[in-house]
């Protein structure tokens, strides 16, 4: 907490200091995941979530050269209307703190930050992963690479369904990353509950995930725990119906030359348009699970 450029906002300092729980929480989602206005509204009821269930929120982004972690409403406005705000992995942390530009940060850089001010549970949409075609591309997120090294859990409907999640499960095992999933046995697929693939380990409460989280960290066993919450059915999207938005929104990307740390926001906005917002109230949906099941988690961690 004491690192010069941290810039912890005073209700989140206080929280950590008496041991309060938290929730990290990304602006990737804000500035590159959902348009204005529907961006900010979503990050405030999701901040309001996470009280609701007995969490102090801390949303991340870089501003002014700080890491900041805890946003005013005025800051998330910012985030929310801005147009020139880097989308921030780690890579990009120091030239986007020294160059003092405006910077969103995406689960890798929000975990980190996070693990710096002392935060220890992380709440998103979805994580990334190994992308389709990454044989030839290498197209790997440095997601999964931040969560074999450092000791935040994190809360998703899994990984995105625009990626390969059978080769990104079977990199989360060799990286040692425990793979949960909430109260079912199949790995979800974010927008749906649904991914043809078995879940590497399940658990049906809160509390046996804040006792293993304990556990691991106090063995010595560094590095993330990835914890799958399916999305609430009400709200999932039959996965064969979304694949064909996906493998459209894959074409137009290779066509117009979208490459790096671009494609996830345009395939994940070139769904979104083209399925009348099914995929949007899908994601706003998730993402409110998320916040609830990680602010239950943090709440019997502490």
């Amino acid at each position: 907490m004491n690192n010069e450029y941290l810039q912890i906002q005073d209700e989140v300092r206080q929280a950590l200091i008496e041991k309060k729980p938290v929730v990290a929480l990304e602006s990737t989602i804000i500035s590159h995941g959902m348009p204005w206005p529907k961006n900010v509204e979503t990050a405030r009821s999701v901040e309001a979530e996470v009280r609701k269930h007995g969490a102090i929120p801390a949303t991340i982004a870089i501003m002014n050269g700080k890491l900041k972690v805890g946003l005013s409403l005025d800051e998330l406005e910012f985030f929310g209307k801005e147009k020139e705000v880097w989308k921030v992995s780690l890579r990009d942390m120091p030239y986007v703190v020294t160059k003092k530009s405006p910077g969103a940060t995406t689960v890798a850089s929000t975990m980190r930050i996070a693990s710096m001010a002392g935060i220890r549970i992380f709440a998103t949409g979805g994580t990334g992963g190994v992308h389709r075609g990454a044989a030839e591309s290498f197209d790997i997120s440095a997601d999964l690479t931040e969560m074999a090294n450092t000791n935040v859990a994190v809360v998703s409907a899994g990984v995105k369904s625009i990626l390969d999640i059978g080769l990104t499960l079977e990199y989360l095992e060799t990286l040692g990353i425990p793979v949960i999933t909430f109260g079912q046995d199949e790995f979800p697929s974010f927008y749906s509950s649904k991914s043809g693939f078995k879940s590497p380990l399940r658990l049906d409460k809160t509390e046996e995930i804040a006792e293993l989280l304990k556990a691991k960290w106090e063995m010595g066993l560094n590095g993330s725990v990835l914890i799958a919450n399916p999305i609430p059915a009400e709200y999932a999207v039959d996965p064969i119906h979304i694949e064909g938005f996906i493998q459209n929104a894959l074409s137009d990307a290779e066509k117009q030359g979208v490459s790096g740390k671009s494609v996830t926001p345009f395939l994940l906005k070139h769904i979104a348009e083209n399925s009348d917002g099914e995929s949007l109230d899908a994601n706003i949906a998730l993402i409110h699970s998320n916040a609830r099941l990680a602010a239950l988690i943090a709440s019997n961690l502490y």
